[in-house]
């Protein structure tokens, strides 16, 4: 295969079985002048697998602007140059933003080489909406500043994907069954593609227990996967609730009338305050 030359090709690649290596990507890695790579000694057993000698040079989270710009003056000099990351498609949680930007910035042509990605993956056999959802990535490691990430998607009504270090699963599905509650259907998929793979949908209050029963479930690598929030049916209040509402409103703040008018009326209270915000 003839590449072209002076382009940056991000090459996608197995996130556990190696069968799931698709042929251009092979062809590519083979025939590039340089890979850069999340970790180089991961990479070799790919490379020692599919017989490719191509030279490795690393690149993650940690590198410096020098290496970035090392890797572009090889592209200045007509190299064509292949970025991996450790498994998957690189850029979904894992290093290659920078270089790509450059790149871009600089006129180089950047190619994608699509293959696998453990959220998709998970996404598709979890049984859950597929048809609107939000990619998350890791969550914050320190309790406080998960929790309040995940308070912040309280009302996402769309499917909710994390990935998640096996030591801290447990603690952010604990997590998660606080805020969203525990009636909230949400998946572990656990191992994709390897030979433990795990893929469990319950309640979070079932899946907390399920989990914490087996230690198993707590290693590898894993997405979790949560169904967004029911989608309020109507903003709109009927003759009656208004009504009421203006009056409460206009002797009580919008909090404390929405309060008594969902007592009077049976309306969500929520309901009721976001309409008194609405008439100001």
């Amino acid at each position: 295969m003839g590449l072209d030359t002076a382009v940056l090709y991000i090459v996608a690649t197995p996130i556990g079985n190696l069968a799931d290596m698709v042929p251009r990507a092979i062809e590519v890695l083979q025939s590039a002048d340089l890979v850069a790579a999340e970790d180089t000694r991961h990479s070799q057993r790919l490379f020692s697998h599919f017989s490719i000698e191509t030279p490795l040079v690393a690149y993650h989270d940690h590198s410096d602007d020098q290496r970035t710009t090392k890797i572009l003056q090889r592209l200045e000099e007509g190299q064509t140059i292949a970025l991996i990351s450790d498994a998957g498609t690189p850029l979904i949680s894992d290093p290659g933003y920078r270089l790509v930007r450059e790149a871009r910035e600089r006129g180089f042509k950047v190619v994608p080489i699509p293959g696998p990605c453990a959220f998709v993956a998970a996404l598709s056999a979890a049984g859950l909406p597929s048809d609107r959802f939000t990619f998350e990535g890791f969550l914050p490691s320190k309790s406080l500043a998960r929790e309040k990430a995940l308070q912040a998607l309280g009302g996402e009504t769309r499917t909710m994907v994390f990935y998640e270090a096996p030591h801290r699963v447990l603690d952010t599905l604990e997590a998660m069954c606080e805020v969203f509650g525990g009636a909230r259907e949400a998946v572990i998929a656990r191992e994709l593609t390897k030979a433990f793979e795990t893929i469990h949908l319950l309640p979070l209050a079932e899946l907390v227990e399920w989990v914490r029963a087996d230690s198993n479930q707590q290693r590898g690598e894993i997405a979790v996967l949560v169904r967004g929030a029911a989608e309020e049916k109507s903003s709109a209040l009927d003759a009656e609730s208004e009504r009421v509402m203006t009056l409460l409103l206009a002797e009580l703040p919008p909090k404390r009338a929405a309060a008594l008018a969902a007592e009077i009326t049976g309306v969500n209270k929520k309901l009721l305050y976001n309409w008194s915000l609405s008439q100001k």
